[in-house]
């Protein structure tokens, strides 16, 4: 049951903020006392479910273009092959300590980015998605989240995007990078099928409802909600690896 509650929030933001929910899902796992490895393999599983719903149901809003996303996700999808092996050689401290760096570049940067700033939208060619998921990917899987934390800061304060259009394109992103990474920490053997599942079927029915309400709220407000949530992250992150 304790698993069924975490899974039902844990989609809630993850369909709300457009993320996987590794981002929340992993300092809570951590905090009931699950190793940071552990953590790792049901957040993916559970990235899987959310991802997919979640995209379907912005799809279905158009938000965004299918091949906006293709490039930037196909890159993800490759760099997460490669996460099995960065979680088997890399000490779980040292995986702790990349984990924060990132959470802690992503509160930041959407803290100082005002959503309102009209800029020109700067165009990359495929092959630059490309490679830019596939970074995001590889570091982003290794660490438990969908990468989506780190992506859409970079389409809003780099290319200008709308915040709830970068959102949206970052969980499209975690579909990718989602299942590529299940696949390898499946060959790696870091993956709780059961605890997954439940979370991850758990988490449809917050989903279901945080796209709902992200796609009602204002963009202002919603840059707000991510800034909250991100601070909220990096705190439960510093407690647990330096306290």
């Amino acid at each position: 049951m304790e698993l069924v509650l975490v899974g039902i929030a844990v989609g809630f933001l993850s369909g709300f903020f457009g993320i996987g929910g590794g981002t929340i899902l992993v300092p809570i796992l951590l905090a009931l006392g699950y190793g940071m490895k552990e953590a790792v393999g049901i957040s993916v599983t559970q990235m899987v479910f959310s991802s997919l719903f979640g995209s379907f149901l912005n799809l279905k809003k158009a938000v965004f273009k299918i091949r906006e996303g293709l490039a930037l996700g196909l890159g993800g999808a490759v760099g997460a092959l490669l996460s099995g092996y960065v979680l088997k050689v890399v000490p779980e401290k040292y995986l702790e300590y990349l984990f924060l760096a990132v959470v802690t570049y992503t509160f930041f940067r959407f803290f100082t980015k005002d959503v309102d700033q009209v800029q020109q939208e700067r165009k990359l060619p495929p092959y630059m998605l490309f490679l830019i998921g596939m970074f995001v990917g590889v570091i982003a899987i290794s660490i438990g989240v969908g990468g989506s934390i780190f992506i859409t800061p970079v389409l809003v304060g780099i290319f200008h995007i709308n915040v709830k259009k970068a959102a949206a394109m970052g969980l499209f992103f975690v579909i990718f990078s989602s299942i590529s990474g299940f696949v390898s920490l499946t060959i790696f053997g870091h993956i709780d099928y059961v605890k997954g599942l439940i979370v991850g079927i758990s988490s449809l029915v917050g989903v279901y409802f945080g796209i709902k309400l992200a796609h009602m709220i204002d963009k202002r407000k919603f840059k707000k909600a991510l800034v909250v949530m991100y601070g909220i992250i990096l705190a439960l992150t510093v407690k647990k690896v330096f306290f």
